[in-house]
């Protein structure tokens, strides 16, 4: 076990809730949003990075400058696309600038969007070796993992794991392959609304593409509770309910506990609204007035 595990207080920087923020909301608009749910006290920011390199990491930059105390999180550079030393390299730039405040979240993304997919499992454990050679902290990294090898190697090489499109069964699963120490931070789509057509309507094609359409996802949901029926298509109704919860927002922080009593430590929360890629404000809003006590 890393000796930086033993510390269990690093988590608390995290908070128990932070704000996932889609790439489909646009970098510049993203930037406006991280101030305010700072100010609003989502302790973490979560900046989806989608199918394109990091370059330069600007976006996390630009986050990290417009924000004074909060996590930021790269969710989740593609190990495929940048180089472990190229990835290594802007840390150590970011951090001179802006200390502690970063977090890598990297991952091998899909098999359906990356021509060269080999031995993925032994390219994730050299990338990592890399970064870690490269001088990155091991609690400055956290790794999308689903599986059992790759959590196992997230839980002993890194601060942890962050599960994406998941529900509380994988959670236990997950707490259960990492044991007690290993940080836990779970993505969980929301939609603002106690009218459950309406919350399907939104969170159906979220859900359906690319999700639905993406062997990774489709594997470890069959793994973690649903049928075949229920991924076909554009997914089931207890699929969909299942990945995207709604709710007033006491009743979507009461479905988003589950995950904590299941293990995970800290929830990214990614709100969905009707119109793809509209702010999610007044929701996040919304929400914060009504963190509980722990959050």
């Amino acid at each position: 076990m890393h000796a930086f595990l033993e510390d269990t207080a690093l988590y608390d920087n995290f908070s128990t809730f932070g704000a996932w923020l889609n790439p489909a909301l646009g970098d510049q608009a993203r930037i406006g949003y991280a101030a305010e749910l700072e100010e609003l006290g989502y302790a973490t920011i979560w900046l989806g990075i989608g199918a394109d390199p990091v370059g330069d990491l600007a976006l996390l930059e630009a986050v990290l400058q417009a924000t004074h105390t909060a996590m930021v999180a790269t969710a989740i550079i593609n190990m495929w696309l940048d180089s472990a030393e190229s990835v290594a390299t802007q840390y150590h730039r970011l951090a001179y600038r802006f200390g502690p405040r970063m977090v890598l979240g990297v991952g091998l993304g899909n098999p359906e969007m990356v021509q060269s997919y080999s031995r993925p499992y032994s390219y994730m454990a050299s990338y990592l070796d890399q970064l870690l050679g490269f001088g990155v902290p091991a609690e400055k990294i956290i790794v999308a993992a689903l599986g059992e090898k790759t959590l196992r190697l997230a839980g002993t090489r890194t601060l942890g794991a962050h599960p994406y499109n998941t529900t509380p069964a994988h959670t236990q699963f997950a707490r259960d392959i990492l044991g007690p120490e290993p940080f836990l931070a779970v993505e969980h789509k929301v939609v603002l609304t106690e009218d459950v057509e309406y919350a399907r309507a939104i969170g159906r094609p979220a859900i359906e593409n690319p999700y639905l359409r993406l062997r990774n996802y489709t594997s470890n949901l069959l793994r973690h509770g649903f049928t075949e029926d229920d991924i076909s298509g554009s997914g089931s109704d207890p699929l969909i309910d299942a990945l995207v919860l709604h709710g007033s927002p006491t009743q979507i922080f009461d479905q988003l506990d589950e995950h904590l009593r299941s293990g995970a430590n800290h929830v990214g929360i990614q709100v969905l609204t009707e119109e793809h890629g509209a702010s999610p404000m007044t929701e996040y809003r919304a929400l914060a007035q009504h963190f509980p006590a722990r959050a």
